[in-house]
Parts: C-alpha cells; sequence; structure tokens
C-alpha cells in the first residue's frame, strides 16, 4: 500500500485510493458538464481530510478536469462561447464573495457545520427537482404524448426583462439579468463549499432556461474552468489551505476520467442524462444527512469540574 504524507492536511493518504476516486469522479464530470466538485469534496471530507483544506484544495482538480473535458467538447463545437463568457462575469463576482464568506466562517469556526447543512439544502432540492422532471419526462415518452418543452413564444416572465440579448448557439433570446444573478449565486456556493457549482448550473439552464442538453455540458464546463482557477488562486493566497500534494493525485485521476465521461455522454439520450444526474446529487445529500444525523463516535456530555483547592473545607 502506497501512501503519500499530505503536509497541508497533516495525514498520510493512499495513493490508489486517491487517484481512483478522482478518476470515477473525473468520468461524471466530463459525463455531465458538473465539474464534480459536489461529489469528490464530500468523498474527502467522509476520508478525514480537514474540510477547508478538501474544499481549496479540490478546486484545482475541478479546474484541470474541466479543461480536458471541454477541448473534448470544443472540438464537437458542443457549447456556447457568448453564454459562456456572461456565466463567467457573475461567477467572478460570486467566486470573490464565496472566499471571502469561507475565511470569516473559518474564522468563528461554523465553516464544518455550514458546509454540512449548505449541501444537504442546494443538493437535496435541486436532485428532487431534477428527478420529478426526468421521471414526468419518461412517463409522458411512454405514455406516448410528446414531451412538453414550452419553447416558442411560451416564456417564462424573467425573459422579458430590460438588457436582453441573443445566444445563437442555444437558441435563446432571453434578459441577462437572470443569467447573471444565476450565475453570481453559483459562483459563491462554488467557492464556499468547493462544488465547482456544475449541479446548480446545469440543471438551471436546463429547466429554467431550456438551453439543449448538450450545448449546456460545455458551456458549464467553460465556466466552471476559469471560475474555479480564480476560486484556487484565491484559495491560496488567503488561508493558504490548498494542499498542491493532494491536488496533483485529483489531477492525476480526474483528467483521465474526464476524457471518458465526454466520450460517453454523447449517447446518453436527455432523459436519461437527467434522471442520472438527479440520483447522484441525491445520494450524495442523504449521505450528508446521515452525517449529521447519525450519533457521533466520540460522545461528550457536560458537568461542573470542581478544582481540588475548591473541595478543601476552609
Amino acid at each position: 500500500m502506497m501512501e503519500f504524507y499530505l503536509p497541508i492536511a497533516e495525514l498520510p493518504v493512499n495513493i490508489w485510493l486517491i487517484v481512483g476516486m478522482s478518476a470515477v469522479v473525473g468520468f461524471i464530470s466530463g459525463l455531465f458538464g458538473v465539474g464534480g466538485g459536489f461529489l469528490i469534496t464530500p468523498l474527502l471530507i467522509f476520508l478525514g481530510i480537514p474540510p477547508a483544506v478538501a474544499i481549496a484544495t479540490v478546486s484545482t482538480q475541478i479546474a484541470a478536469s474541466s479543461l480536458t473535458a471541454l477541448i473534448s467538447h470544443w472540438k464537437r463545437r458542443a457549447l456556447d462561447i457568448k453564454l459562456g463568457l456572461l456565466l463567467l462575469s457573475g461567477s467572478s463576482i460570486g467566486t470573490v464573495c464565496g472566499v471571502m464568506a469561507f475565511n470569516a466562517l473559518r474564522r468563528v469556526g461554523q465553516l464544518d457545520l455550514t458546509i454540512g447543512v449548505s449541501y444537504i439544502i442546494l443538493l437535496g432540492g435541486i436532485g428532487l427537482l431534477m428527478l420529478y422532471e426526468s421521471l414526468k419526462a419518461f412517463r409522458a415518452r411512454r405514455s406516448g404524448r410528446p414531451v412538453k418543452l414550452s419553447r416558442g413564444g411560451n416564456h417564462p416572465w424573467y425573459f422579458g426583462l430590460p438588457f436582453r440579448m441573443r445566444f445563437p448557439a442555444s437558441g435563446l433570446y432571453v434578459s441577462v439579468i437572470p443569467l447573471l444573478a444565476m450565475a453570481l449565486i453559483v459562483g459563491f456556493f462554488g467557492a464556499l463549499l468547493g462544488i465547482g457549482g456544475g449541479f446548480m448550473i446545469v440543471p438551471a439552464l436546463i429547466y429554467l432556461f431550456r438551453v439543449p442538453t448538450m450545448v449546456v455540458v460545455g458551456t458549464s464546463m467553460f465556466q466552471i474552468l476559469f471560475s474555479m482557477s480564480g476560486a484556487t488562486m484565491l484559495h491560496a493566497t488567503t488561508n493558504h489551505s490548498v494542499d498542491f500534494v493532494l491536488a496533483l493525485l485529483l489531477i492525476i485521476g480526474g483528467v483521465f476520467g474526464a476524457q471518458f465521461g465526454a466520450r460517453a455522454g454523447r449517447h446518453l439520450k436527455g432523459e436519461q442524462f437527467r434522471l442520472l444526474l438527479a440520483l447522484i446529487v441525491l445520494a450524495v445529500a442523504l449521505r450528508f444527512l446521515g452525517e449529521l444525523a447519525l450519533k457521533p463516535d466520540d460522545v461528550f456530555s457536560l458537568a461542573v469540574s470542581v478544582s481540588p483547592a475548591a473541595r478543601v473545607a476552609p
């Protein structure tokens, strides 16, 4: 068993376990265009890596995996660069705010609890929404009814807000205000929780803005690459919690896995894509819920302590 000592995390890890785990998450990242942080960060925490180190270090792995997957989608022209640049402008502001919140919560000792609760709320809510929508689409297809995509002139109210812009590659003509707001929120939680934000931005673009599935994956990777690169630099310079030995092991596995995942994604239908992603998101949420709900290994009790001097009668 080969082990490396992580200087920042201050503990030894099994090389093959880390690389293999990262390769699997990289595959999922390339398959769904979700960055993979919402999986690799909890897995590292479950292995005993301090949450602050896991979150900061995973940003590096997410950026590397996103780069390799993005190259594959670029070759197939399966991304909207114009939309990606707009999302990046909003997520950049959110990333800076997320790192600031990360540092503040770490100083007051509330980072671990915030991470657990946030994962449960975000992953659980988004996962349930995606599961409901994908199962509804499956039922409609099996019954022979056409799946309603609500295209044409039937657009949500936020499409008609001011500052509308056309995105030919995605077939969109929509206000940039909701897109920027969504990107800012994704950037904030991506930096705060080390999740990349792909699991939020992919379903949002599919369900809220009706961007074609295959365009969503490449566009998400484009935004994740640059936002997570910025998050890595901010974490490294402000709180010095990026473990570059761990990052290297994660990158080695993630780069290879993302390439295979991007190729496999070509054969997935839209309903299958959404259903599988929903199940993965919900599984991670349930794992965090179990961590918070189960009895801890070490049980502590409160008691009044009396010093030996106080026990002596006057």
